[in-house]
Formats: structure tokens, C-alpha cells, sequence
């Protein structure tokens, strides 16, 4: 029960993936509805087409993922998802009733992504508002605004409902005296707000402060989440509104608040990088697949499990279940702890150790060649993960950042970046994080194409890998 949850937390979820299994089914039975009722085989067929999609869905996570996805992001998997389904039911179909060929793919995919595309923004949308909160956020300020701002974000009947978001709890402002309408605990002052924000993750920071009284530490606040590259939001108005609106405002404010990022949106240039990444994995998956099955029978054949599922900390702090080969012993994590002071990267954040008794054989092979890495192909169809971008930290890694190295959370991680192509465990940990934010603050499409071209000859020299 506690998996099914995982894969669709909420019942708007489970209601989405029962509703997809069934259009699966009525787009096979129409796409084959010619024959279907003459031949038991096509029953067959049908099955194996609301199980493919089952399997798919939760592999990419189609219903939960880590870290939020747009709205063409999850058009995009969903054509994924229906052109794999298509494919599957089409060779399925030419091999089990090579006689009939009466399945039609694009019959079967149009009818599948109308309705499935219709179903969630048109049914499912609405009720993920109105069930699970959609991400969590922090409310420094306790008085009256903090009120008001919880009203608004959790969709109090006294508020309109906009984008309904869990308040994980408030800081207070000096001198401020915590509210009685005040639904969550208090955390600390709001100094202490890079304190709180290192231990629990975050969407935004809504910083509901009088400008006149409590000026000076907003202003500290804002300098503090710009450190951190942690998004934040300022009031709109210096006064609450119930019907009035602004006029010529857009859905943006709609909270009464301004809302920022510390890094540079660049929305185009955001939508092609994840198509992109969508459209190469899925590529890569299918072309490196006789290898990524040779590998896996190779680890198998050594005993143990063939991946290795480790949490990492992505977007804004956001943990994630990021997969590789597995490449060590099966008891590596307990064998670290009486390793630790050979650690070789300096800093001491980050264990490295050319000469690691824990890998195995054929673990030091994938790993030369950034094999073990593959599996994370489907960490980036997923959304956990990007191709270029810095490498996902552990989470007590990311517990011993200095302050201005915690800003790298604040792009997607990824499987490739600066540090990547400049020599890897021949760089220190510092010079490791400066290269890492300098990707954050200047990343286009340009300097995403460099470092994949750069990457194909560092992988096949195994340079700089241990």
C-alpha cells in the first residue's frame, strides 16, 4: 500500500491512472474492434496494452513526480508513454496473429492521447486542487499578513483558491506575537531562516512582512534566499484586498504576491532543454539497450542486485531516488564509514577514493567508462534529472555545504556539467562547486550542446574517473 502511494499519492491520482488503464483498453478494442470480438487473441492484445502502460507510467513516475513538471513536460511523457504502448501492441500483434494486422498504431495512439489529455486537464486538474496540496512552502511572518497569507495558499473558505500549497510552518519577525488563526507551527525567527531551510525543502519562501515595520529583515531574507538560489515571493500591496484586483494584473500575482528566482528563467530555452531531454533519453534508451542488458546480466552473474538506488537531493532541495549499475560491494555504504579518512577529494564533503576496495570487478570497468551512469537515463525522462546540469549531491553531503555552495540546488541536477569535462576527481571540491555555479548562472542551449560534445571523448578515455 505504501508503494501504490509513492506512485500515486492521493486519491485524484489513483483516479487518473484508473481512468488512463481504461482508455488503453477501449483505444486497443477500437483500434482492433474489426476483429476483436471473433478472435480471443485481441483479448490478449488489450491486456497486454493496459499493463504495458501500468508498468511505463510508474517507471517515469507519470503520476508523482519528484519534482513539478509543466504542463507540456507531462504532454510530452504522455506521448511517450502512448507511442511505446503503440509500438509494444503492434509487434506484439505481428508476431502472436501475423494472419490478421488489423491492429492500427495511429489509430490507437490519437485515441489514447485525445482522451487521456482531455481527461487530465479537464477532470484531473481541477481535482488535484481541491485534494493533495500541491507543494510545500515556508511563511515567514506570524501576524495578521502570515494569517492571511495561509488563507490564501491553502484555499480557506474565506479565501479563493488558487494554487492550493501545504504551509509547512512560519518564522516570525522580531517582536512580531504569533496570530491565534495560525495553522501550522512556528519554526524560529526569521533570522533563522537559512537554518530552517538547510533541514526541510522548500518550493518558495513567502516572506508576508509589513514593508514599513519589518523592511530591514525582509530585506535580509531576500539577500539570504538569493545566496541559496531558494525562490521567494514579496506582498504585491501594502494592503489585503478581498475583491478588488489589479488592474491589467496577471495570474501571476493573483496571490497578492511578487514572485522570484535567483536564477535566470529563459522559458524557450527551458522548454527545448527539457524536450531535448526527453526526446534523447528515450533514444538512448533503445539504441544502448542490448548494452544496458549485457551489463545487467554481468552484475547479475556477480550475485546481488543489478541497480543501485540511492536518494539524492535535487531541484531546491527536492530528494529524489536516483538509479545506476550497481558497481560496488552490496554492504558499500556500511564499509564507508571505516574508509572516511582516506578520503581523497579535498574538502572532505564528498568521499573519493581512486583505489575503493568496495567496487567490484566488472564495477570498475562501468565505472571507468561512466556505464554505471545509464540507468539515470530514466531518472531524466522522469524529470529528476537533466543531461547537463551539476551532479546530484547525497543528502548529508548537501547537510555540510557552506552557504554558497547550497545556490547549485537551484538549477535540475544532471549527468554531465563543467566538472564532468575538466577532469573530475582531479578537482577539488571547491573549484568542483565555483564550476557548478558558474553553469547556474550563465546555462543556454549553446553551452548545454558544448558539454555533450565535450563529454563523448572524456567517457570513452575514462579520464578523470575512479
Amino acid at each position: 500500500m505504501a508503494q501504490l502511494d509513492q506512485l500515486t499519492p492521493g486519491w485524484p491520482a489513483k483516479l487518473n491512472v484508473v481512468y488512463d488503464a481504461m482508455v488503453v483498453v477501449m483505444g486497443a478494442w477500437l483500434a482492433t474492434r474489426t476483429v476483436v470480438a471473433n478472435d480471443p487473441r485481441y483479448t490478449t492484445l488489450i491486456l497486454i496494452g493496459a499493463s504495458t502502460w501500468l508498468v511505463g507510467a510508474g517507471a517515469l513516475r507519470l503520476y508523482s513526480p519528484a519534482t513539478p513538471r509543466t504542463t507540456q513536460d507531462q504532454a510530452a511523457l504522455t506521448i511517450l508513454m502512448v507511442i511505446v504502448t503503440s509500438l509494444i501492441l503492434f509487434v506484439w500483434e505481428r508476431v502472436g496473429v501475423p494472419e490478421q494486422a488489423a491492429f492500427s498504431v495511429t489509430g490507437f495512439g490519437v485515441i489514447c492521447f485525445a482522451w487521456m489529455v482531455a481527461g487530465r486537464y479537464v477532470v484531473f486538474s481541477p481535482l488535484k486542487v481541491i485534494g493533495d496540496p500541491v507543494d510545500d512552502v515556508l511563511v515567514v511572518g506570524t501576524g495578521p499578513v502570515g494569517v492571511a497569507t495561509w488563507h490564501a495558499l491553502t484555499g480557506h473558505e474565506d479565501a479563493p483558491l488558487l494554487r492550493r500549497r501545504r504551509v509547512v510552518g512560519f518564522l516570525a519577525f522580531e517582536g512580531e506575537v504569533a496570530h491565534r488563526g495560525l495553522k501550522a507551527p512556528i519554526l524560529g525567527r526569521a533570522g533563522e531562516v537559512l537554518d530552517v531551510l538547510a533541514k526541510r525543502s522548500v518550493a518558495e519562501v513567502y516572506i508576508a512582512g509589513r514593508t514599513l515595520v519589518h523592511g530591514h529583515e525582509m530585506q535580509e531574507i531576500v539577500r539570504a534566499c538569493e545566496e541559496v538560489g531558494q525562490p521567494f515571493a514579496l506582498p504585491l500591496h501594502a494592503m489585503s484586498f478581498e475583491r478588488a484586483r489589479l488592474l491589467g494584473g496577471s495570474d501571476g500575482t493573483n496571490d497578492g504576491f511578487l514572485h522570484y528566482l535567483s536564477t535566470d528563467i529563459r522559458p524557450m530555452q527551458y522548454a527545448l532543454k527539457r524536450m531535448f531531454d526527453i526526446v534523447a533519453s528515450a533514444m538512448a534508451l533503445l539504441v544502448l539497450s542490448p548494452l544496458l542488458l549485457a551489463v545487467a546480466l554481468l552484475i547479475k552473474a556477480d550475485g546481488g542486485p543489478i541497480f543501485f538506488k540511492q536518494q539524492r537531493v535535487g531541484l531546491h532541495g527536492a530528494i529524489f531516488d536516483m538509479l545506476k549499475f550497481r558497481s560496488m560491494v552490496v554492504n558499500a555504504d556500511a564499509m564507508k564509514d571505516k574508509l572516511l579518512a582516506q578520503n581523497e577529494m579535498q574538502g572532505g564533503v564528498v568521499f573519493k577514493m581512486k583505489n575503493d576496495p568496495r567496487i567490484t570487478a566488472i564495477g570498475r570497468f562501468i565505472r571507468k567508462f561512466s556505464i554505471d551512469e545509464l540507468p539515470q537515463l530514466i531518472n531524466i525522462l522522469r524529470g529528476d534529472m537533466t543531461i547537463v546540469g551539476p551532479r546530484p549531491a547525497v543528502p548529508r553531503e548537501v547537510a555540510l555545504y557552506k552557504v554558497w555552495q547550497r545556490r547549485r540546488l537551484s538549477v535540475r541536477p544532471g549527468l554531465t556539467c563543467y566538472w564532468q569535462v575538466g577532469g573530475r576527481n582531479e578537482i577539488g571540491f571547491d573549484e568542483w562547486m565555483q564550476l557548478d555555479l558558474k553553469y547556474v548562472d550563465t546555462w543556454n542551449l549553446k553551452i548545454d550542446m558544448e558539454l555533450i560534445l565535450k563529454t563523448f571523448p572524456v567517457v570513452l578515455t575514462g579520464r578523470g574517473a575512479s
